[in-house]
């Protein structure tokens, strides 16, 4: 009986210490919040971040940073919330504290957000380009309409899981610039593994999710979060005949080095995003993936 006792004991204690674990809170290092916001290099944030492709439905008239389309995942459709200076369908009553525990941790004022939104890459994001972004979409005429609610089954619509989730993937940083590499070069690291959030969509994931450590990069033929995306990986793109130039092109006007069009979801990246990024910013993310300085 005893030994009943004790077996039951350390099971007890044992899920204790595993749910302490999976929900003990995640965040990074405090930013600087006492940083004023440039407005004009928020709106090139918006740009570099995409923003505007995920939390617009066009198809459906919705205004700019409005709400966004039907992300579709494994675990459900998730729907990016209104953006604007709305103070109640949108983020107009945030503070730039707020914002940054959204943007640094994955956590909103309602509780976690789910990785869908992809705080895993805006985590890396300066102290300066936050407080940039944040005072832009001050700045972006309010829409009174709140986005659709996600439809999530259960389990996944039990937001405290999140928390189980960020401690098994999640860590939050800022980017640290690689000495080794040029200044170029390490500007584009930081646009594909930060604002740009190219990681987020060219790499597979696992059975619950995250990004599969080691495989960046390498293709989500399989679709999930972020839909099928191909491979980034410099082996791929210069058997395609990328060099810096042509993706910088491409990025620019959407035409490969064959004159095929890309299209889809990278067709509205493009039309929304690398299109209004400096050259320099294109060519940066060409050099970084393609290993060049």
């Amino acid at each position: 009986m005893r030994h009943w006792v004790w077996m039951l004991l350390v099971a007890v204690l044992l899920g204790a210490g595993i749910a302490v674990y999976m929900l003990k809170p995640v965040q990074g290092a405090a930013r600087d919040l006492a940083l004023t916001g440039d407005v004009t290099r928020g709106q090139y944030l918006l740009r570099l971040g995409d923003c505007i492709t995920c939390h617009t439905d066009k198809k459906n008239g919705v205004a700019e940073l409005g709400g966004g389309p039907g992300l579709v995942t494994p675990f459900g459709t998730f729907y990016a919330p209104n953006i604007t200076s709305d103070p109640k369908a949108g983020i107009g009553g945030w503070t730039l504290a707020q914002f940054s525990k959204a943007i640094s941790d994955g956590e909103g004022p309602a509780g976690h957000l789910y990785p869908a939104f992809p705080y895993e890459n805006y985590t890396l994001m300066s102290d300066q380009d936050v407080a940039d972004l944040y005072a832009a979409l001050q700045q972006v005429p309010p829409v009174a309409t709140s986005a659709r609610p996600h439809e999530v089954a259960f389990p996944f619509d039990m937001r405290p899981l999140v928390a189980g989730w960020k401690n098994l993937f999640f860590t939050p940083r800022r980017y640290e610039a690689d000495a080794s590499h040029s200044e170029r070069w390490n500007r584009g690291r930081y646009l594909v593994e930060g604002p740009g959030h190219c990681v987020m969509c060219h790499s597979p994931r696992n059975l619950l999710g995250a990004v599969e450590k080691g495989k960046e990069l390498t293709g989500n033929p399989a679709g999930g979060t972020g839909g099928r995306a191909p491979a980034l990986t410099a082996e791929r793109l210069k058997t395609e005949g990328y060099d810096v130039a042509s993706i910088a092109s491409a990025l620019s006007d959407g035409f490969t080095p064959e004159f095929n069009v890309l299209g889809s979801a990278m067709g509205e990246v493009i039309a929304d995003g690398t299109s209004f990024w400096t050259e320099a910013d294109r060519e940066a993310v060409g050099a970084y993936l393609l290993g060049e300085e």
